[in-house]
Protein backbone atom coordinates (compact mmCIF):
# COMPACT_ATOMS: atom_id res chain seq x y z
CA UNK A 1 0.00 0.00 0.00
CA UNK A 2 1.10 3.64 -1.03
CA UNK A 3 0.86 5.42 2.07
CA UNK A 4 1.13 9.47 1.49
CA UNK A 5 1.31 11.62 4.79
CA UNK A 6 1.13 15.42 4.51
CA UNK A 7 3.19 17.36 7.06
CA UNK A 8 1.17 20.45 7.50
CA UNK A 9 3.02 22.37 10.52
CA UNK A 10 5.26 25.49 9.45
CA UNK A 11 7.29 24.04 11.86
CA UNK A 12 9.56 21.42 10.37
CA UNK A 13 10.71 19.46 13.47
CA UNK A 14 7.95 20.32 15.82
CA UNK A 15 5.24 18.08 17.52
CA UNK A 16 3.29 17.08 14.40
CA UNK A 17 6.72 15.50 12.38
CA UNK A 18 7.65 13.78 15.64
CA UNK A 19 4.18 11.90 15.39
CA UNK A 20 4.18 11.92 11.71
CA UNK A 21 7.63 10.25 11.77
CA UNK A 22 6.70 7.54 14.53
CA UNK A 23 3.85 5.90 12.14
CA UNK A 24 5.44 6.30 9.26
CA UNK A 25 8.53 3.91 11.30
CA UNK A 26 5.36 2.35 12.62
CA UNK A 27 4.70 0.76 8.79
CA UNK A 28 5.77 -2.48 7.68
CA UNK A 29 8.05 -3.00 4.70
CA UNK A 30 5.01 -4.25 2.60
CA UNK A 31 3.90 -0.33 2.57
CA UNK A 32 5.61 2.55 1.05
CA UNK A 33 5.72 5.95 2.64
CA UNK A 34 5.78 9.15 0.58
CA UNK A 35 6.02 12.33 3.08
CA UNK A 36 5.09 15.66 1.55
CA UNK A 37 6.30 18.86 4.06
CA UNK A 38 4.36 21.40 3.25
CA UNK A 39 6.55 24.27 4.88
CA UNK A 40 8.48 25.60 2.26
CA UNK A 41 6.09 24.82 -0.83
CA UNK A 42 4.48 27.87 -2.54
CA UNK A 43 0.67 26.54 -2.91
CA UNK A 44 -1.69 29.08 -3.32
CA UNK A 45 -5.50 29.46 -1.86
CA UNK A 46 -8.24 28.44 -4.11
CA UNK A 47 -8.90 31.03 -6.56
CA UNK A 48 -12.97 30.40 -6.95
CA UNK A 49 -12.66 30.35 -10.57
CA UNK A 50 -14.23 26.65 -11.08
CA UNK A 51 -11.80 25.87 -13.62
CA UNK A 52 -11.28 22.66 -11.93
CA UNK A 53 -14.75 21.69 -12.68
CA UNK A 54 -14.91 21.82 -16.06
CA UNK A 55 -13.41 19.03 -16.43
CA UNK A 56 -14.51 15.68 -15.17
CA UNK A 57 -11.04 13.17 -15.60
CA UNK A 58 -8.77 15.20 -13.84
CA UNK A 59 -7.81 18.04 -11.24
CA UNK A 60 -7.62 20.80 -13.57
CA UNK A 61 -6.53 23.92 -11.20
CA UNK A 62 -4.92 26.51 -13.42
CA UNK A 63 -2.81 27.58 -10.68
CA UNK A 64 0.99 26.37 -11.82
CA UNK A 65 2.56 26.00 -8.36
CA UNK A 66 3.66 23.27 -5.74
CA UNK A 67 -0.08 22.10 -5.25
CA UNK A 68 0.04 20.12 -8.42
CA UNK A 69 2.76 18.17 -7.35
CA UNK A 70 0.97 17.07 -4.06
CA UNK A 71 -2.52 16.90 -5.55
CA UNK A 72 -0.27 14.17 -8.26
CA UNK A 73 0.85 12.57 -4.69
CA UNK A 74 -2.81 12.41 -3.62
CA UNK A 75 -4.11 10.57 -6.74
CA UNK A 76 -1.65 8.32 -6.85
CA UNK A 77 -1.52 7.38 -3.21
CA UNK A 78 -3.65 4.42 -1.64
CA UNK A 79 -4.24 6.32 1.72
CA UNK A 80 -3.75 9.90 2.95
CA UNK A 81 -3.05 11.01 6.77
CA UNK A 82 -3.02 14.47 7.01
CA UNK A 83 -1.00 15.87 10.10
CA UNK A 84 -1.47 19.22 11.39
CA UNK A 85 -1.18 21.65 14.66
CA UNK A 86 -3.99 23.36 16.08
CA UNK A 87 -3.97 26.74 15.31
CA UNK A 88 -6.78 28.67 16.31
CA UNK A 89 -9.33 25.93 16.86
CA UNK A 90 -8.36 24.66 13.19
CA UNK A 91 -5.48 24.18 10.54
CA UNK A 92 -3.16 26.33 10.21
CA UNK A 93 -2.19 27.79 6.93
CA UNK A 94 0.05 25.90 5.06
CA UNK A 95 -3.12 23.33 5.03
CA UNK A 96 -5.88 25.31 5.09
CA UNK A 97 -4.39 26.45 1.34
CA UNK A 98 -4.38 22.92 0.24
CA UNK A 99 -7.36 21.80 1.72
CA UNK A 100 -9.18 24.62 -0.16
CA UNK A 101 -7.58 23.10 -3.35
CA UNK A 102 -9.15 20.16 -2.88
CA UNK A 103 -12.09 21.44 -4.88
CA UNK A 104 -10.45 19.84 -7.97
CA UNK A 105 -10.88 16.32 -7.00
CA UNK A 106 -14.94 17.74 -6.74
CA UNK A 107 -17.39 17.20 -9.78
CA UNK A 108 -20.83 17.65 -10.19
CA UNK A 109 -21.16 19.08 -7.09
CA UNK A 110 -25.15 19.62 -5.95
CA UNK A 111 -25.86 17.77 -8.81
CA UNK A 112 -26.76 14.28 -9.97
CA UNK A 113 -23.36 13.84 -11.21
CA UNK A 114 -22.16 14.68 -8.46
CA UNK A 115 -18.62 12.75 -7.72
CA UNK A 116 -14.90 12.56 -6.64
CA UNK A 117 -11.23 11.56 -8.27
CA UNK A 118 -10.16 10.31 -4.81
CA UNK A 119 -13.73 8.71 -3.72
CA UNK A 120 -13.18 6.33 -1.34
CA UNK A 121 -9.71 7.04 -0.46
CA UNK A 122 -8.86 6.19 2.94
CA UNK A 123 -8.07 9.71 4.70
CA UNK A 124 -6.97 10.21 8.34
CA UNK A 125 -6.41 13.15 10.36
CA UNK A 126 -4.10 13.32 12.75
CA UNK A 127 -3.69 16.32 15.17
CA UNK A 128 -1.30 17.59 17.71
CA UNK A 129 -2.18 20.71 20.17
CA UNK A 130 -0.78 21.96 23.79
CA UNK A 131 -4.42 21.91 25.46
CA UNK A 132 -7.27 19.52 26.01
CA UNK A 133 -9.17 17.74 23.17
CA UNK A 134 -12.45 18.84 24.46
CA UNK A 135 -13.44 22.42 23.86
CA UNK A 136 -10.33 22.91 21.89
CA UNK A 137 -9.96 20.18 19.40
CA UNK A 138 -13.59 19.72 18.54
CA UNK A 139 -14.03 22.34 15.31
CA UNK A 140 -10.94 21.04 13.56
CA UNK A 141 -12.14 17.42 13.56
CA UNK A 142 -15.83 18.78 12.79
CA UNK A 143 -14.48 19.81 9.60
CA UNK A 144 -12.20 17.43 8.67
CA UNK A 145 -15.28 15.29 9.09
CA UNK A 146 -17.40 17.31 6.28
CA UNK A 147 -14.33 17.29 3.88
CA UNK A 148 -14.37 13.73 4.26
CA UNK A 149 -17.79 13.44 3.16
CA UNK A 150 -17.28 16.33 0.77
CA UNK A 151 -14.75 14.50 -1.21
CA UNK A 152 -16.82 10.55 -0.84
CA UNK A 153 -13.66 10.06 1.03
CA UNK A 154 -13.23 7.05 3.17
CA UNK A 155 -12.21 8.06 7.14
CA UNK A 156 -10.06 6.15 8.42
CA UNK A 157 -10.45 8.22 11.73
CA UNK A 158 -9.11 11.83 13.99
CA UNK A 159 -6.51 11.37 16.19
CA UNK A 160 -5.76 14.00 18.66
CA UNK A 161 -2.60 14.29 20.52
CA UNK A 162 -3.19 16.71 23.21
CA UNK A 163 -1.65 18.09 26.10
CA UNK A 164 1.74 18.82 23.93
CA UNK A 165 3.99 21.97 23.19
CA UNK A 166 7.52 20.12 22.19
CA UNK A 167 8.02 17.06 20.98
CA UNK A 168 9.86 15.86 24.52
CA UNK A 169 6.25 15.98 25.90
CA UNK A 170 4.62 13.38 23.18
CA UNK A 171 4.59 10.51 25.82
CA UNK A 172 1.95 7.80 25.43
CA UNK A 173 -1.05 9.50 23.86
CA UNK A 174 1.57 10.00 20.50
CA UNK A 175 2.30 5.94 20.70
CA UNK A 176 -1.24 5.00 21.58
CA UNK A 177 -2.62 7.55 18.28
CA UNK A 178 0.10 5.86 16.06
CA UNK A 179 -1.06 2.67 16.93
CA UNK A 180 -4.54 3.04 16.46
CA UNK A 181 -4.30 5.28 13.39
CA UNK A 182 -1.77 2.61 11.98
CA UNK A 183 -4.64 -0.10 11.91
CA UNK A 184 -7.18 1.84 10.49
CA UNK A 185 -5.13 3.07 7.68
CA UNK A 186 -3.06 0.42 6.68
CA UNK A 187 -5.10 -2.80 8.47
CA UNK A 188 -2.23 -3.57 10.69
Amino acid sequence: MKVLTIQGSPRANGNTAAVLERFEKSLDDGHEVERVDLQGLNIGGCLACYACTQNTTEPGCVQMDDAQGVISSILDADAVVYATPLYMWTFPAQIKALFDRHLCFVKGYGSEDYTSLINDKPVALLVTCGGPVEGNADLIQESFDRFVKYGFLRHAGNYVVPGCTTPDQLGEAADDAVTQMKAAVVGA
